[in-house]
């Protein structure tokens, strides 16, 4: 079974998503072989280095609410996480630009090791509050998967290396119509949008392991919560 993950690193709906998927796999019932491909989407691809505000004042700023609205609504996101093992951190969360973190995951599926690097990513960002946008961080993190640092430090220097590869899957987001992430496509027949639950998963990897059909459906779910690049709810 071929599942593909459109989604970004500092989208919170995009890690719980992600982990809800996995919980279902290990749920159920039948051992299923899956091959997971996480595909690049930029909430925001005019998005600034990380500028010193947290996730709380961006939030305030951007929606013109109070700092206590912000934290409340990311409380909301935060007991969701934590339910599923979880933890985010938006006291000390730093957002900002994500397109080299996308661009270093091409070369890390090149190795082979992309669930683990996008794993990495996520945890460092939610729960160890570091900054995706910030080249040193970025090192530091690769170097702690081990990766060559040479070829590292050469894909930072020169946006153009795998950036292609970046404005494909974004192309390809566009063509499917996707305004908002995760969204996740299963064996190409079934697409499904936004952290939807467990349960949910579970229909629909019972769905596709039942079907031999080729064709691309869309599963009628009721949308999940997802993150656009605007919003996230």
């Amino acid at each position: 079974m071929q599942i593909e993950i459109w989604s970004d690193f500092v989208c919170p709906f995009c890690y719980i998503g992600k982990t809800r998927l996995e919980q279902a796999l290990e749920r159920f019932p039948q051992k299923l072989d899956v091959s997971i491909q996480y595909k690049s989407f930029e909430l925001d691809p005019n998005a600034a280095k990380y500028s010193g505000k947290n996730i709380h004042e961006s939030l305030a700023a951007k929606y013109n609410m109070t700092i206590n609205q912000a934290k409340e609504a990311n409380q909301q996101i935060g007991e969701q996480a934590k339910a599923l093992g979880l933890d985010f951190v938006f006291d000390t969360m730093k957002p900002g630009n994500t397109f080299d973190a996308h661009r270093l995951s091409k070369y890390a599926a090149k190795q082979g090791r992309e669930t683990e690097y996008v794993d990495t990513m996520l945890y460092h960002y939610f729960t160890l509050s570091k900054d995706p946008s910030d080249k040193e961080t970025l090192q530091s993190i690769t170097k702690e998967l081990g990766f060559d640092q040479q070829e590292v430090q050469r894909i930072l220097d020169d946006e153009t290396i795998h950036a292609e590869l970046v404005r494909q899957d974004e192309a390809e987001a566009k063509q499917l119509e996707v305004t908002g992430v995760p969204f996740f496509v299963l064996n190409k027949k079934y697409a499904i949008s936004g952290a939807q639950p467990i349960e949910t998963f579970m229909q629909a990897l019972e769905k596709v392991a039942e079907e031999e059909n080729n064709q691309l459906e869309n599963l009628n779910l009721q949308q999940g919560s997802f993150c656009d690049g605007d919003n996230c709810n």
